[in-house]
């Protein structure tokens, strides 16, 4: 069983723009919280490079020296941002409107993503974009192009492209506004507000009028509700479990995990709601209960496309059948999730399939196995969880990126009962 109360990293999404919006914010910011992974640390050291002073992190404390929106300066060379997508398409928007040219590169698995799609509204505002052959990695901005603000709808959801868009907004002349069919992730609309900077809002669309500046803030990150999924699931299914995790985001838009955790049965509370700036906050506790397998509503899914392989291990130690529509987001990434967990689910004999867009498996009992989770850290961890209710030892491949993207992950899991053992 899994007992006690564990502290979880921050949440990386918010990290991330607490350090984008301090840099060009006016004043000295303090963050707290902030998650410390590869992918933020990349955001900082971009940053840096831009001729940002900050000092930490420290212990999840960074003090950001604030430039003002005109005061970044060109880096002295390519800015490295490692694997993280984030930093790519965030920075991309930042720099459209700079009066200096930048270049964005990334390890090999960022040059094999395309970012056409982060490219083309902020070619449609006027920026001067060039990227590489199949619209990937390295990004070119040319710099010193007059931004148009531009009304975009988009096409397929997607937060980054969002913030992208909006980050530019900051820039260009006339209004931008950005409108969006399905909702995503609002964290930087809310974290322009805490720097101080006026929206519009109206359901399904945000407008930005540039000529403001934003302000020094004091940001604390609650949280990461991608990672408390893990062992949320976890706690779910093993008979006897309470944990409990403090000061956990619940922001409406990522949500998603817990509404359908509760309509497979779980018994997972939100207590001591409050909020850390314009985010809300809660203490989770969750208690083992009995699962069951439900058709997961579409609506329900963008708002837990990341968390898709822990809830598929919950699925898997349910009864009866769960089917899953709409989460062809979870395949357009360095790796097909829905694919590699019915793969890695089958060889620990759970019946599944999947299509595009489409996973339907039958709970039932885990067996042991190997299982390669291809590099991805949400898959590693997830059968991870699963490892826990299999019937002998399961093997997991492919499991080398976990620590970068939720680090201690295997210390949390320990301290509250579930042994990862790490080979090699």
């Amino acid at each position: 069983m899994l007992r006690g109360e564990l502290k979880l990293p921050g949440d990386k999404s918010i990290s991330h723009r607490a350090i984008l919006l301090g840099s060009i914010a006016q004043g000295s910011t303090v963050v707290e919280g902030l998650f410390e992974g590869e992918d933020t640390l990349a955001t900082l050291q971009a940053l840096r490079d831009m001729g940002v002073v900050i000092e930490g992190p420290e212990k999840g404390r960074v003090l950001i020296h604030g430039v003002g929106l005109r005061g970044l300066c060109a880096a002295p060379g390519a800015l490295y941002l490692g694997s993280s997508g984030t930093s790519m398409r965030l920075l991309a928007g930042l720099l459209a409107g700079q009066g200096f040219a930048s270049e964005l590169t990334g390890n090999l698995a960022l040059s094999r993503r395309s970012m056409a799609r982060v490219a083309e509204p902020l070619q449609r505002m006027g920026a001067g974009v060039l990227l590489a052959d199949q619209q990937r990695p390295p990004l070119r901005l040319r710099g010193a192009c007059t931004l148009q603000g531009i009304d975009f709808d988009m096409a397929a959801p997607s937060a980054q492209v969002k913030s992208a868009v909006l980050l530019a907004g900051l820039y260009a002349e006339g209004p931008t506004r950005v409108c969006e069919a399905v909702p995503t992730r609002d964290h930087t609309e809310r974290m322009l507000r805490t720097f101080g900077y006026p929206l519009r809002q109206e359901p399904g669309v945000c407008t930005l009028e540039p000529g403001h500046e934003l302000h020094a803030a004091q940001v604390q990150v609650p949280g990461d509700l991608s990672s408390a999924a893990f062992l949320l699931v976890a706690a779910s299914i093993t008979p006897g479990s309470e944990l409990s995790l403090p000061a956990v985001g619940i922001n409406p838009t990522r949500t998603g995990v817990i509404e359908i955790l509760r309509l497979m049965g779980a018994d997972i509370q939100c207590l001591n709601e409050r909020w850390f700036g314009n985010e809300p906050v809660a203490d989770l506790r969750v208690r083992a209960a009995p699962l069951r397998g439900i058709e997961i509503p579409e609506h329900l899914v963008t708002r837990a496309i990341d968390e898709i392989p822990a809830l598929l291990v919950a699925a898997a130690c349910a009864e009866g059948r769960t089917s899953l529509s709409g989460a062809h987001a979870a395949q357009a990434r360095d790796t097909d999730r829905l694919g590699t967990m019915a793969a890695g689910l089958s060889a620990l004999g759970i019946r599944c399939e999947a299509g595009p867009g489409t996973l339907m498996l039958e709970g039932g009992a885990l067996a042991a196995g190997e299982v390669d989770a291809g590099g991805d850290h949400r898959v590693a961890m997830a059968f991870c969880i699963a490892a826990s209710r299999a019937s002998g030892p399961v093997r997991i491949h492919g499991c080398e990126t976990v620590e970068t993207y939720f680090p201690n992950f295997t210390g949390l899991c320990e301290q509250a009962g579930l042994y990862v053992a790490q080979e090699g």
